[in-house]
């Protein structure tokens, strides 16, 4: 874990690919137990790309840092029973379910809470009627990719390779289970929330004003590039080939871009040519894009990106390399020298950084983070714990093929 906020708190985790396991994920950075329950042998996501030389999954044990692992045989009836005493066990801090599964079935929270009244369940699906999605499918369905992309590309989609709505679905489901959690500690009542990927995807687009721009205007955004929509930002490649991206949204960004840049004067004489003022409204100076940026554009490219480096940054001036992963890897500020990183023992056996929380409590030790389990490392040790099992009932279930570990 990261830090210790949420210390004592169980979360029962029946999940797989992305979304769920993020919630989770969250919540164990900042302190809950999180104990993940998966078949034996793996469930849906256990061998997802990328791998690992050995075949270890680098996905897999990149969501479930921190978690503990149960595995158990979830066709059988005595696994199910196991999974279900698992998610309803007593205590004030326990009865948190995540889960994927679907809204019927064993793990419907009707069966669930009449075992446990209180118990709060937080069902993340594709849609709100029980149908299947995933990030690219709700992303085409909003229309995202017909923007995505140079505008020669015609009507031709562009998916994007970031989850976006898997991690956008995964925040809100764990900010949704401890906005429950506080609804039950002053209500005493539990409760389901379902929060399904396609209704994050359009709602997010809704909240940054897409959806009605597309129903005031009756048309659709055109495709814009790397233009930034309604600011001034594109990118923009400097004397000796390096691309930097460069945003100018406050007035302070703008005034210290022109500054930086020397270009005061030629600036000047646009807005005098054209009745305007760029200085305070970045609509503006995206109505005005063509010709503010052909002069930054000729103004970058007589500069090396070494030069320009040290005198945007001496100005606030927003802006950043265009660099492969591998060269983000490398990068002291953002990995080897950021303390949310630390190296740890993984599955995988492959030494690398991994995060821990995203966020920095200035007033709380930052604790390293912990590494991923072993697929069913904490059978026994959980089943003894949290349900009270003794040796011999949990090495007959062991017998039967209930159960499995390591």
């Amino acid at each position: 874990m990261s830090y210790g906020l949420l210390g004592g708190t169980r979360v029962i985790e029946a999940s797989s690919f992305v979304a769920a396991p993020t919630a989770s994920l969250y919540l164990a950075q900042m302190g809950a137990e999180v104990i993940r329950v998966d078949q034996i042998g793996g469930g849906p996501d256990y061998r997802r790309w990328p791998l690992a030389a050995n075949g270890a999954s680098l996905y897999w044990e990149g969501l479930n840092k921190g978690k503990k692992s149960v595995a158990l045989d979830l066709s059988r009836p005595e696994g199910r029973e196991l999974l279900v005493a698992l998610a309803t066990a007593p205590g004030d801090e326990a009865g948190l379910f995540l889960t994927n599964f679907p809204a019927g079935g064993f793990l419907s929270h009707e069966r669930l809470a009449a075992r446990r009244t209180d118990l709060i369940t937080v069902r993340v699906m594709g849609r709100a009627d029980g149908g299947p999605a995933l990030d690219y499918t709700v992303n085409c369905a909003i229309g995202i990719p017909q923007i995505t992309g140079p505008a020669t590309l015609g009507d031709a989609p562009v998916n994007h390779v970031l989850p976006a709505w898997d991690l956008l679905t995964g925040a809100y489901a764990a900010f949704a289970m401890l906005a429950a959690r506080q609804h039950r500690v002053t209500t005493h009542r539990g409760g389901e929330v379902r929060v399904p990927l396609a209704d994050v995807g359009i709602a997010t687009i809704a909240n940054l004003g897409q959806l009605a721009e597309v129903v005031a205007t009756g048309e659709n955004r055109k495709r814009l590039g790397n233009d930034v929509y309604g600011a001034f930002g594109r990118d923009f490649v400097t004397a000796d080939g390096m691309r930097l991206m460069i945003m100018a949204i406050t007035p302070r960004q703008w005034a210290g871009l022109i500054t930086a840049l020397e270009i005061g004067e030629m600036i000047a004489a646009v807005e005098a040519a054209r009745n305007v003022s760029f200085a305070h409204d970045e609509g503006i100076r995206f109505e005005h894009r063509d010709t503010l940026f052909s002069l930054v554009a000729d103004a970058i490219a007589q500069r090396t990106a070494g030069d320009l480096a040290a005198v945007l940054d001496a100005h606030g001036c927003c802006w950043g390399p265009y660099r492969t992963m591998l060269d983000a890897s490398a990068d002291p500020t953002l990995v080897t020298e950021n303390p949310i990183f630390a190296e740890v023992s993984q599955p995988s056996g492959v030494d690398y950084p991994i995060p821990g929380a995203m966020a920095t409590l200035p007033d709380e030790t930052r604790r390293p983070p912990d590494g991923a389990p072993r697929l069913g490392q904490h059978s026994d040790a959980v089943l003894a714990e949290v349900l009270g099992l003794g040796s011999g009932e949990i090495g007959a279930l062991h017998d039967k093929g209930v159960v499995a570990g390591v």
